[in-house]
């Protein structure tokens, strides 16, 4: 007997990164070679036309695995019986933009989108928030969900780590396959530290493969923190195919098992790890054992240079709470 379908809902869908990542769940790399899917696609009124294409699209493909889509503007349509939502809708920073009003145009949608998920998702549900500023837009959802427990919601840091991963082979001639263990600390944001000292190649520490300190504390972690800024100023768009990929990374980071003695990027719930404020949502190194469960990594060592880069992210995200807590949006 084949598998129950699972619901998955995606937000923004007829949006860059919504059309890139669709046909990927659709054939199976979200969750499995075997699992079929129902899509719940949500989308404002105004893009409720483009998204009927895209559907088109979808039942073009004839995907085996897609059980069926449903497309609607409705949030409790759109959260109906969904065990992973895909948060990816959101409204950029655009110019003159203060930080506050990103935050509170983002609270306007994340959280009714936290109450629906709060009084229809499925027992199950699982949330990774991919929508900038994507820390504290899932800190918003996260807190009008009270029901869903704090170890189900995540964002999105993995782009962040494969950037780095791939900017440290590049730098050290490896396969990007042979870079483990990268971290993004704190905040999806500027003030994210891509953490290269825990980081190793090929089994061996990364700073002593690569032989270049001053790289390292230097212009590598300025291409991680402005590669999306960069993107935008060469493409005219925001990155779309690298954040659906990452999302789908994400996803499997967290429902397949860890592979032994590695770990990789997410933003939890923080509850006191490394010395963060519990309840930030907050970048860590995270390990996964395969059945739904997942943990931090504790005991790695940050020196005093690490220690002032996580300072300062870690402010950014106090800063983020504090302001979003003043808007009554948590």
């Amino acid at each position: 007997m084949s598998k129950a379908p699972v619901h998955v809902t995606v937000t923004g869908a007829a949006g860059q990164i919504g059309y890139a990542i669709l046909f990927r769940i659709a054939s199976g790399q979200l969750l499995g070679p075997d699992q079929p899917v129902v899509l719940r696609l949500l989308e404002i009124e105004p893009a409720m036309k483009a998204l009927d294409g895209v559907v088109m699209e979808l039942e073009d493909c004839a995907f085996p695995l897609l059980a069926g889509v449903e497309p609607t503007a409705d949030l409790k349509r759109a959260f109906d019986g969904t065990s992973w939502a895909l948060l990816v809708g959101s409204i950029p920073r655009k110019a003159g933009m203060e930080r506050g009003d990103l935050l509170n145009v983002n609270g306007g949608i994340f959280k009714p989108q936290g109450q629906a998920i709060n009084a229809h998702a499925a027992s199950d549900i699982r949330i990774l928030v991919i929508g900038n500023p994507c820390n504290t837009n899932c800190l918003i959802t996260r807190s009008n969900a009270s029901d869903v427990p704090a170890d189900r919601w995540f964002a999105m840091t993995r782009l962040d780590q494969n950037r780095a991963q791939s900017q440290l082979a590049r730098k050290a001639g490896a396969p990007v396959s042979e870079v483990t263990n990268v971290t993004i600390w704190g905040n999806h944001s500027a003030t994210q530290y891509p953490d290269f000292a825990n980081a190793q190649i090929s089994g061996k520490p990364a700073p002593e493969v690569i032989g270049d300190a001053d790289w390292l504390r230097g212009p590598f972690i300025e291409i991680v923190q402005k590669r999306g800024a960069a993107i935008i100023e060469a493409r005219g768009l925001s990155s779309a195919a690298s954040a659906a990929n990452a999302a789908i990374d994400s996803v499997n980071s967290v429902w397949r098992e860890t592979p032994k003695g590695q770990w990789s990027s997410l933003a939890v719930c923080s509850s006191g790890q490394y010395g963060t404020p519990e309840g930030l949502q907050y970048g860590f190194p995270v390990v996964a054992d395969g059945s739904g469960g997942w943990s931090v990594v504790e005991g790695l060592e940050h020196d005093d240079f690490a220690q002032e880069k996580l300072r300062v992210t870690t402010e950014e995200l106090v800063s983020e709470r504090d302001e979003v807590k003043a808007l009554g949006l948590i």
